[in-house]
């Protein structure tokens, strides 16, 4: 009977074990450019996301040709965090083509492929797929400007590729454009049909506080252009703290955030009651105190209260969940909680509650 228990016991440790683990996620396996210029480089990004228990790490991004480089994010993706995958291609011949990207993680399996596809040309006459975003008569390639996580210092860079479709010269201009971003565009102006780029500078050091910043700049579609809903772009950054000068010694004593859950179906008390509550169990299973420095909320149907900001190693405390359903309608953003904490592992944690009117 021992001997059995033993084996129960073995067998039920080695199923945990491997439920625990890292879960490699993209938000697209194939990108397809469209046409694009020969001699002229262009780029893709990937958004990785780790959807496992585990941290994610990214060991290597090898592309399947000469004519590509990668960029991917280094430092170990968090549960429930996001990095990226950075492809620049520059096409040798005309044609099309179809190439891949072999990703090696620490998840299982630990390879995975990204693909993008396209067709090399003299000339694009058709720009419907590099720059799928049509404002007035000028297109886009990215409808947001988003910064995911960057550390004071840092200054990351967004490019916008702009195109003139209209009938007379375009002056390319973003308005009402934030403190913390510096805008270059080049060339100045465009004639019909000519291309070209807004490249968005993020000073980090102008960012007020860590979390999430959200704003919106307006993209001018002709000259004495006003801000409206029809030409308005989306720009977020999240600023992280900075544990770049922590040694070997201080990340094994850290904090370690845990919570009982990060995903909440709320839809079925809700279609029962318009307010409802629901509690997370949040703890600190590292070897210091964890410091829980910022709690966002970003639609008027949500509210959050945590009981202890400040947790001493395997303390447990509630953060409590408010969903007032008939207020849900009144934001299009999704419900979401984002919590910035002192592990330097997880310092960003984002909660997703669903909530279905």
């Amino acid at each position: 009977m021992k001997r059995t228990l033993i084996c129960i016991y073995a067998l039920a440790a080695t199923a945990l074990t491997a439920m625990a683990q890292p879960r490699f996620s993209s938000n697209k396996e194939t990108h397809s450019f469209g046409q694009i210029e020969w001699k002229h480089p262009v780029s893709v990004q990937y958004v990785i996301t780790n959807t496992g228990d585990q941290p994610l790490v990214l060991t290597d991004v090898d592309p399947s040709c000469a004519c590509s480089v990668a960029q991917w994010t280094q430092t170990p993706i968090a549960p429930g965090d996001k990095g990226t995958i950075t492809v620049d291609f520059d096409a040798k011949a005309l044609g099309h083509f179809d190439k891949s990207v072999a990703v090696y993680t620490n998840a299982e399996p630990n390879l995975a492929y990204l693909h993008f596809t396209g067709e090399v040309v003299r000339e694009i006459k058709d720009f419907t797929n590099a720059y799928p975003y049509l404002i007035g008569q000028i297109r886009i390639d990215k409808n947001e400007i988003d910064f995911p996580d960057t550390h004071r210092g840092e200054k990351p860079v967004i490019r916008i590729g702009v195109v003139n479709q209209s009938d007379r010269s375009y002056e390319p201009v973003l308005m009402h454009l934030p403190s913390y971003l510096d805008m270059e565009v080049e060339p100045n102006v465009l004639q019909k049909g000519e291309r070209g780029l807004i490249t968005l500078t993020l000073n980090t050091e102008k960012l007020t506080d860590l979390g999430l910043t959200q704003s919106s700049v307006y993209l001018s579609r002709f000259t004495g252009d006003k801000v409206s809903d029809e030409n308005e772009i989306p720009l977020s950054a999240i600023l992280l703290p900075d544990f770049s000068g922590l040694s070997v010694s201080d990340m094994a004593n850290a904090p370690v955030v845990r919570l009982s859950e990060t995903d909440i179906d709320l839809s079925a008390l809700l279609a029962k009651k318009n307010k409802v509550k629901h509690d997370i169990q949040l703890t600190n299973a590292g070897r210091s105190p964890l410091q829980i420095s910022k709690l966002q909320v970003f639609n008027p149907a949500l509210g959050v209260s945590l009981k202890k900001s400040v947790l001493q190693p395997g303390e447990t405390t509630r953060l409590r969940v408010m969903v007032d359903k008939k207020n849900i309608a009144k934001k299009k953003r999704h419900l979401r909680i984002l919590m910035i904490t002192n592990d330097p592992t997880q310092p960003k944690v984002e909660i997703n509650i669903k909530a279905k009117n």
